[in-house]
């Protein structure tokens, strides 16, 4: 089962032709089980342009699985920001370690495209595509 990443649904509404687009392409088409993070739920709603894509993203997005933080999601995702520091990795998003930690705590593949989740990978058992 897959976590998609924000970046890869604007891409994939788009229609804008990446590796991460085409793939999520084909876990709709295969029927492949995904979902999204709360997180992603609220970076989509608060990027539509108007009105009228508010209500068509609010409608689509009630279709899908939501996964939602635990208190301890939060802790390990403030782990995994000190512990990529203490390495000198730098992380550009808490919301991106939230996002890591809730696809490693549910035993799913995240599709992304944004290099700070290969960052990640350096530091935790995160699998990505």
């Amino acid at each position: 089962m897959y976590l998609i990443d924000t970046s890869v649904l604007i891409d994939f509404f788009k229609g804008k032709e990446t590796k991460q687009s085409r793939k999520l392409e084909k876990i709709i088409q295969n029927q492949i089980p995904f979902g999204i993070s709360i997180f992603t739920y609220q970076e989509l709603l608060q990027g539509a342009k108007d009105e009228k894509e508010y209500e068509t993203l609010k409608r689509y997005l009630s279709t899908q699985k939501i996964y939602y933080p635990t208190h301890e999601t939060f802790d390990a995702a403030a782990y995994l920001f000190f512990s990529c520091r203490k390495q000198g990795i730098t992380i550009r998003s808490t919301i991106d370690t939230l996002i890591a930690t809730t696809t490693i705590e549910n035993s799913l593949i995240l599709l992304c495209s944004d290099r700070d989740f290969e960052y990640m990978c350096k530091v935790v058992d995160l699998e990505i595509e």
